[in-house]
């Protein structure tokens, strides 16, 4: 009886566990809805430009510190802090009447010189006649003639001292010697100031503001590119000989100041390996001050035709470089690819890819060569980061 129970009761256990087994596989065939979903585009294909960045400071292309040259009692400051100025605007005024004395002093003295030399000049030429009368002796003669000679020199040393005065008198009006935006005073009216030398008493600053310079460091490849572009003549559509450059400070995302290169140093940095270039930039409206930090890109090349493809969309695969295309059957190939310059978010895809082929731009963490996907066609915009359904 035992035995009999047995063999049925086996049989429906092994035919549920068989159930249960069969719809288990049934449930874990993919469906259409569980395949990766991606987003895939075509390369973006323009003219491109390449341009090498760097950063610096801006720089005043002329740049004065104004100092005291007489020594005085400082009467005027004739400015305001931070004023536009002229070139001859009269800055400070320093007490005058010192110098005028020592001015009055010396053309007086000027007089006297001259006095003297006209005295002698007579007293020369009535020991001519004597001298050819015999009437008076030779050394007689020659004294006459030195003394005219020593009146002349002291004529000229008095002429020196008046122009001497005359400059210091000038000096006691301190004047702009360039066109520029000038700091505040450093000494106020009242004070004693120092004049000459090293010790000379500091009283200002001006700096101009329109051009500015910014000075950088680049590398010996990219100056002797930037040289051999110039021979060569390779300007694009420029069409000038002189190689352009854009600027962008501190809350600048983008380029848009223009300027071209004007200097690179004819000496090379042996400690860095570095030569110097100098950027020249218009600034009519004076936001870019001297001072600031400054990003300045070179342009490298001339405009060439190039496909491009968000950074996103490029894998690393140890020291290759790859990016991942669909093919019309929705799977994924891997593909190898050369990159050339950044341009933006952008890279140059300079081998390996075409432009009519699909890549993959977002969801290549999920990808292996061979698998299905479920793709949505977008498209690149002009500006890298932006897509379009």
């Amino acid at each position: 009886m035992q035995r009999t129970l047995i063999g049925p009761l086996a049989t429906v256990i092994l035919m549920v566990m068989t159930g249960c087994g069969n719809h288990d596989d049934s449930g874990s065939q993919p469906g259409q809805g569980q395949l990766p979903n991606v987003k895939i585009a075509q390369a973006l294909s323009q003219q491109v430009t390449e341009w090498d960045e760097y950063t610096g400071r801006i720089e005043a292309v002329n740049s004065v510190d104004v100092r005291a040259r007489v020594s005085g009692y400082l009467e005027k400051v004739n400015f305001k802090a931070g004023d536009k100025i002229s070139k001859g605007d009269l800055l400070f005024q320093i007490d005058s009447e010192p110098f005028t004395a020592q001015l009055n002093f010396a053309k007086a003295e000027l007089e006297r010189a001259k006095s003297k030399h006209e005295l002698a000049k007579n007293d020369l030429a009535r020991a001519e006649r004597l001298f050819r009368a015999k009437a008076i002796s030779e050394e007689e003669h020659d004294a006459r003639s030195k003394g005219l000679r020593e009146t002349l020199a002291a004529v000229q040393s008095a002429q020196a001292n008046v122009y001497t005065a005359r400059l210091n008198m000038d000096f006691t009006q301190v004047r702009s010697p360039i066109d520029g935006r000038i700091g505040r005073e450093l000494i106020t009216a009242g004070n004693l100031v120092s004049g000459g030398g090293a010790d000379a008493t500091l009283l200002t600053f001006i700096v101009s503001t329109d051009p500015v310079y910014v000075y950088v460091d680049a590398d010996e490849r990219s100056v002797l590119k930037y040289r051999r572009q110039a021979q060569e003549g390779d300007r694009g559509s420029l069409g000038d000989e002189r190689t352009p450059v854009e600027l962008a400070v501190a809350d600048e995302l983008s380029f848009p100041h223009q300027g071209h290169l004007d200097y690179i140093s004819p000496r090379e940095d042996a400690a860095t390996g570095t030569l110097t270039l100098r950027g020249v930039f218009a600034n009519p409206d004076e936001l870019l001050s001297p001072g600031f930090f400054a990003r300045m890109r070179v342009r490298g090349s001339a405009p060439y035709p190039a496909i491009l493809l968000p950074d996103r969309a490029i894998g690393t695969d140890q020291a290759q470089r790859f990016v991942w295309v669909v093919n019309q059957q929705n799977q994924v190939e891997y593909r190898k690819v050369a990159l050339g310059a950044h341009i933006g978010q952008s890279r140059v895809i300079k081998e390996g890819l075409k432009p009519e082929e699909w890549a993959v731009i977002e969801g290549i963490q999920k990808l292996k060569p061979g698998i299905k996907v479920n793709p949505e066609r977008i498209s690149l915009s002009a500006h890298d980061d932006e897509l379009k359904p």
